[in-house]
């Protein structure tokens, strides 16, 4: 009943204007920022270790400004989810469309790296095509049905949950749809390993150079930024990557992690700070968190 009711009221703020939305993502993320203690400690860990000749206090004020872009991401998400794709794509600007419109309808990954964002891309993408894509599940089933279903709104898009692992990807990018891939989180060592992060070994999973030569697929990055103020977002696609894979899974995976470093750089407000990017550690090493 709980996550009903909240998610009646998430549908309701779609009906308001742009720049209210935008003023209730900044306030709530005021409030997160003061109240979520657990996550504020996570994101001061991650920023120390990939900011450390920036001033603590420098630091505490790009957390600041993540928890605002966080919850803006968020709570922004109910006009990607319930408002016609006229008004959504009147607020994203797009450059590098070039780049998309060449794999569009052919085997080729997106690599969408985890920025607030994100769903601004996904939801543009699937405007125009079908693609395939993975999610997780959530605790409550209710929610996992709603995200695939907001996910999926527009066109015939195949979701495939974490739990089935690669082969419903595999199988979906050789019928001809592109990929939807965000492989920059912790998600241990088992298929991944550790690649550099802002210099710092992060469990880095290389199944996007492994995918990349199974399916002779194309690398397209592409990212969204969202604007100052009541501007929108920009939707950035960059040319396909050349050589790649190069047959060196964990250089093809540091390449990846640089291209996401480098993005992070020009926005670090809008990188996702709050996950546990550097949880699993080498033998021997310390825990961060």
């Amino acid at each position: 009943m709980g996550a009903r009711l909240g998610v009646f009221i998430f549908w309701l703020m779609h009906f308001l204007p742009f720049r209210v939305i935008v003023a209730i993502g900044n306030g709530l993320g005021e409030i997160m920022y003061r109240l979520a203690g657990s996550r504020r400690r996570i994101g001061r860990i991650n920023l120390a270790l990939c900011f450390p000749t920036m001033s603590e206090a420098e630091r505490e004020r790009l957390l600041h400004e993540h928890f605002r872009m966080f919850m803006r991401g968020l709570i922004e998400r109910t006009i990607l989810w319930w408002s016609s794709a006229a008004r959504i794509n009147s607020l994203i600007r797009v450059e590098g469309a070039e780049h998309f419109e060449a794999v569009k309808d052919k085997q080729a990954i997106l690599l969408l790296p985890h920025f607030v964002g994100l769903d601004v891309a996904g939801q543009w993408i699937t405007q125009r095509a079908d693609i395939v894509c993975m999610y997780s599940n959530q605790k409550s089933p209710y929610l996992t049905q709603l995200l695939k279903d907001k996910r999926s709104r527009f066109g015939s898009q195949l979701l495939c949950s974490r739990q089935q692992g690669l082969r419903p990807l595999l199988k979906g990018l050789r019928s001809g749809h592109p990929l939807i891939y965000q492989p920059d989180q912790d998600q241990g060592i088992k298929d991944g390993a550790f690649v550099p992060f802002f210099g710092i070994p992060a469990a880095t999973m290389t199944s996007l150079p492994r995918i990349a030569q199974m399916t002779d697929s194309k690398v397209v990055p592409v990212v969204a930024r969202v604007l100052p103020g009541n501007e929108g977002y920009a939707l950035t696609f960059y040319p396909a990557w050349e050589n790649y894979p190069s047959g060196d899974d964990v250089a093809d995976t540091r390449r990846m992690n640089e291209f996401i470093e480098q993005r992070a750089l020009e926005m670090p407000e809008q990188y996702f700070w709050l996950h546990k990017r550097f949880k699993t550690r080498p033998e021997g090493e310390p825990k961060f968190y």
